[in-house]
């Protein structure tokens, strides 16, 4: 493993560095001096992909749709499908949350379009990614209630909103960064309150650079602070926009290792297998591993796979070489899981 001890950035695609500077600059413009998110301006940056909608991803067809959950706070989610270059069996569900640090983007970020898109053609699967509110203008639990509202609509609806083709009893749960983060935090829901959702299955958990933190400050907080997309200044004003007013780092949405109830409930729940994806330039991969490490000690099967040359949020950049090893990793870590569950 390439050491990164005394580099500061990653080797990358100019393309992937001139956009990058671009999502630095524009930060400056839509995030105001208060601390608030200018979303008249945000919306010119976060370029959007329109959906119904259909697309050829190495030779398979996606057809992607969005199926309202509730309108009143804008609870929806973004379902794709592959609909042909794929076997007449039953395909695992992808439930994802995508990141943002709570306050940015969504399904239809042309990003996490195309990432869920690729996911629902390689595995295959039937992938649906939700909008859940965003801080500061909704904080803490606003987001973990809406996406757990949005598994219990799936499962309540099941096949009157996902194709036929679903298996409900091969379910993952998926996110990336914040959505990282709240894919744990449903997980556990999900798991402890199983007479909530009767017909979906957790057959495996997703975290992709997950956000987890606290008031302590890590050797790799500490040393990566000019990598791109990320510092703990910005990290800092996330959890201050999305944690509940007064609350400090340390509150349990945050620093999830060994919280009270949560911490005893965890060894005592069956919970399913979990991939983390870790970045070599990611200042969060410190509390990433000792999340994997808390697994662990609560007696929970985790696969960590880093890549040394990734920044936080790479899979936004569908250039940069390890995307597709990402495609790749995941891909198989939900067919190993639907094969087994």
């Amino acid at each position: 493993m390439a050491d990164n001890s005394t580099k500061s950035q990653p080797k990358l695609p100019f393309i992937t560095r001139l956009k990058l500077l671009i999502l630095g600059l524009a930060r400056h413009v839509y995030i105001r001096r208060d601390g608030t998110i200018n979303r008249r301006v945000l919306r010119l940056i976060d370029i959007k992909a329109s959906a119904p909608a259909t697309k050829r991803i190495k030779g398979t067809r996606v057809s992607t749709s969005d199926v309202p959950i509730d309108p009143s706070r804008d609870l929806w989610f973004r379902l794709c499908v592959p609909t042909d270059g794929v076997s007449d069996k039953l395909l695992p569900l992808i439930v994802y949350f995508h990141g943002g640090g709570f306050t940015n983007f969504g399904p239809d970020s042309q990003c996490f379009d195309d990432l869920c898109s690729r996911l629902a053609a390689e595995a295959p699967a039937v992938v649906a990614s939700v909008n859940y509110r965003l801080a500061p203008e909704h904080r803490y639990p606003c987001q973990y209630e809406d996406a757990f509202d949005a598994l219990k609509f799936i499962n309540t609806q099941n096949y009157a909103v996902l194709p036929a083709a679903t298996d409900l009893s091969k379910c993952f749960i998926a996110g990336d960064s914040a959505g990282g983060n709240i894919a744990h935090h449903v997980t556990f829901r999900a798991c402890r309150d199983r007479h909530e959702l009767d017909r979906l299955k957790i057959a495996g958990l997703v975290g992709l650079q997950p956000f987890f933190g606290g008031e302590e400050r890590t050797e790799s907080e500490l040393r990566l602070t000019s990598t791109p997309m990320l510092n703990v200044e910005r990290t800092d004003w996330m959890w201050r926009c999305f944690l509940p007013e007064g609350a400090d780092r340390n509150h349990p949405a945050a620093h999830v290792f060994g919280h009270g109830q949560d911490a005893k409930d965890l060894k005592n729940i069956e919970f399913p297998k979990v991939l983390v994806i870790k970045g070599g330039y990611d200042p969060l991969k410190d509390w990433q591993e000792r999340y994997v490490e808390w697994l662990k000690t609560c007696g929970k099967t985790v696969e960590v796979i880093e890549y040394p040359n990734t920044f936080h949020g790479f899979y936004g950049f569908p250039e940069v070489p390890e995307y597709d090893l990402l495609i790749s990793d995941v891909t198989k870590f939900i067919q190993e899981g639907a094969h087994c569950s």
